[in-house]
C-alpha cells in the first residue's frame, strides 16, 4: 500500500499544480472554457496519470513483487494508486473552486469523469505491457 499512496499522492499534487498553472495561464478565466470546449492545454493533462501509474505500477514489480507480475496484480496495484490520485486532485480542485475561482463556468464533474475513464484505460494498458508472469491454469 505504501507504493499506492506514494505514487498517487504524486499524481494528486502534480494534479492540483496542473490545475493551478492553467488558472494563471487564464483558461480557466470567467466563462472559459464551457463544458463543450477545452484547451490544448487541458489534454497535456493525461500525461500527469499516464506517467505516475506506469512508473508506479513499475516500481510495484520491480522493487516491491520481486521482478514479477501479473496482470490483474498490476491493474489492482493501478487501481489503488489512482483512488490516492483521485482523492487528492478532487480535493485540491474543491477548494480551487470554493476559493481561487469561485465563478469559474467548467463543468468539473465530466472531466472527473473522464479521467476516470483515462485511468481505467490507462491501467489496464500499463498492467499489459508491464506483466511478466502468467498463472498456470
Amino acid at each position: 500500500m505504501k507504493n499506492a499512496i506514494k505514487f498517487g499522492v504524486l499524481i494528486g499534487i502534480v494534479s492540483g499544480i496542473w490545475v493551478m498553472i492553467l488558472h494563471f495561464a487564464g483558461i480557466y478565466e470567467r466563462g472559459y472554457p464551457t463544458s463543450d470546449s477545452i484547451s490544448f492545454l487541458e489534454y497535456a493533462s493525461v500525461i500527469i496519470p499516464f506517467l505516475g501509474l506506469f512508473f508506479g505500477i513499475k516500481n510495484f514489480r520491480d522493487n516491491i513483487n520481486g521482478g514479477k507480475m501479473e496482470f490483474f496484480e498490476g491493474l489492482f496495484e493501478g487501481i489503488k494508486i489512482m483512488v490516492v490520485g483521485g482523492v487528492i486532485a478532487g480535493f485540491i480542485t474543491a477548494i480551487y473552486i470554493s476559493y481561487v475561482n469561485p465563478d469559474v463556468q467548467v463543468d468539473f464533474m465530466g472531466r472527473v469523469g473522464g479521467a476516470g475513464l483515462v485511468g481505467i484505460l490507462f491501467t489496464l494498458a500499463i498492467s499489459l505491457i508491464l506483466m511478466n508472469k502468467q498463472r498456470n491454469l
